[in-house]
Parts: C-alpha cells; structure tokens; sequence
C-alpha cells in the first residue's frame, strides 16, 4: 500500500505530485488510459496527451450495465470536446456468475476481467503500459480492484505520485475541465449489499431512482437496493428537504411506481462505501 502524501504548494505554486506525475508518464512512451469520463480518468487522460502527445495516447471507454445510464456517452463528449478520440468497448461483467452473486470480492474479479480484456487489446497494439486514474485517497478504503491490477501491472499514476482526490479536482479546475467538481459516481454494483444477487432489474431500478433522485437536486445520492426496499443516502444537512411535506410523498411514491414496494431513508446519512461496513473494514468510494 503506499503512502498517502499530504502535498504542499511548491514556492512556483505547483503541487510537486505534479512533477513526479509528469516523470512517471513520460518514462512510459505510449500508454491506454482506461477513462470512464470521472474526474480521475479525464484528468490523467488530458495531462497524458498534454505531457506524451495525442499520437502516444490510446483512451478506451467501457461500456457494461453496471454504468449509470448516459454516462459512458458523457465521457464520449467530454473527450470530443478536448479533440480527444476514444475507442469504445462493450462488456457485460454479469455474465460472469460470480460478479452476479456479488460475493465480497466482486470489484476484483470485475476489475480483473475488464482490465484483461484492455490489457490484452494494448498488447495487440504494441503498447506497453495500461493506466487507470485511482488515486492515493483508495488506498484508505476497502478497494479489492486495486489486487487486480496490480496482478495484472496496470499502472496507476496518480497513485504513484501520491496525488490525492483534492489535488485532482484542483488541478482539473485549472484545466477547465467542467466535471472538475462532479460528485464520485462509483458502479451501480455497490448500490447492493454483498451477498445478494446483483440482477439487470435491479440495476435499471437503482439507476433510474437516483437520476430521479439527481433531478430534484439532490447532487450528492446514492440508493441501496434490498430486494425491494429503496434506502436513500445523502448529506444529513438536506434532510430536511427529502423530509418536508410534498417532497417527501413524490418520492415515495414515484420510487414505487419504479417497482421499490418500501423508501426508507437512512438515518446515518450519505456515508461513502457503507455497504463495506457489513465486512468490518474500512469504507471506499462507493
């Protein structure tokens, strides 16, 4: 695991991660960016083109139904708009029955056939180094992914530069990326707690619920499934808008003409990862 650094600006008002950064790629010659349109992956996708060249940078984008809907085109977009060209691929982690039994390890055998696939299309390509955008702040959650690619030697810069969450959004501001502030949007997979099946019903009704949810305002969401009951998490400060009279009552019954029988709201608030708080261990980004 490695260390997570806490980053000074440097006296020319650049964060020295930035540096290592910039050193890390350019020792790597052509590189794949795995790029999901999140703010970690657009910024190592741009910063990679910035620092080896459009030509040394190949950008895939995974297709599978465990995004949110839309968001795979949203990344589409972003990268068109910078002159970026992406390639695109379609995956379907449910095929696999033990991603579909959402056992606690799903996020690594997901990660670990999504990245062979990615890996195995550099290799025909004659390109040495697949890049994913986790950051330092993963090493302090529950992330059993990152086991997968590290078996598989994909790089993660960011990482290895010790570059944390804040830093990136920082320094996609100065990119004048507009998703520079975009909430975490995690797979649709860890909506469900570890154990129970994870269906292509499920998913629809958990997408569909938050980008309603979204619609309303309520930005920073997530919404567990089990079974049929809707749990609801966000920021305790705006409960009080989930609760007051009107709003409260369109939600439950719009969530329960999606196919939810019962919306609850969780009283602990949004919590990052707090389906991993049934493992015992510590939260991650999800």
């Amino acid at each position: 695991m490695k260390a997570r650094v806490n980053h000074r600006v440097n006296a020319a008002g650049q964060n020295p991660g930035i540096n290592r950064l910039r050193s890390i790629l350019s020792e790597m010659g052509r590189v794949m960016v795995a790029y999901s349109g999140g703010v970690d992956s657009s910024f190592l996708l741009f910063f990679a083109v910035e620092v080896l060249g459009p030509d040394s940078v190949v950008a895939v984008t995974v297709h599978s139904p465990l995004l949110a809907e839309g968001e795979a085109e949203e990344a589409l977009a972003l990268a068109k708009s910078r002159g970026v060209l992406v390639r695109s691929v379609h995956l379907d982690p449910l095929a696999n029955e033990d991603v579909a039994r959402n056992l606690p390890d799903r996020c690594y055998i997901c990660k670990k056939m999504i990245f062979s696939h990615l890996v195995d299309q550099a290799l025909n390509k004659g390109i040495a180094w697949v890049l994913d955008g986790t950051n330092s702040d993963d090493d302090e959650g529950y992330r059993p992914g990152i086991r997968a690619l590290e078996e598989l030697g994909v790089r993660s810069p960011l990482r290895e530069a010790g570059l944390s969450k804040d830093d990136i959004r920082t320094e996609c501001r100065r990119m004048e990326l507009p998703n520079w502030n975009r909430p975490s949007s995690p797979c649709l997979a860890t909506r469900f707690p570890y154990g129970d099946p994870i269906s292509a019903e499920g998913l629809r009704m958990v997408d569909r619920g938050e980008r309603f949810l979204k619609g309303l305002g309520f930005d920073i969401v997530r919404l567990r499934i089990h079974g049929k009951v809707a749990r609801i998490e966000l920021p305790v400060a705006r409960a009080d808008e989930l609760l007051k009279e009107g709003t409260r009552e369109h939600i439950g019954t719009s969530l329960k003409e999606m196919g939810f029988h019962y919306v609850a709201f969780d009283l602990e608030g949004f919590r990052s990862g707090s389906m991993d708080e049934a493992l015992g261990v510590g939260t991650s980004d999800q």
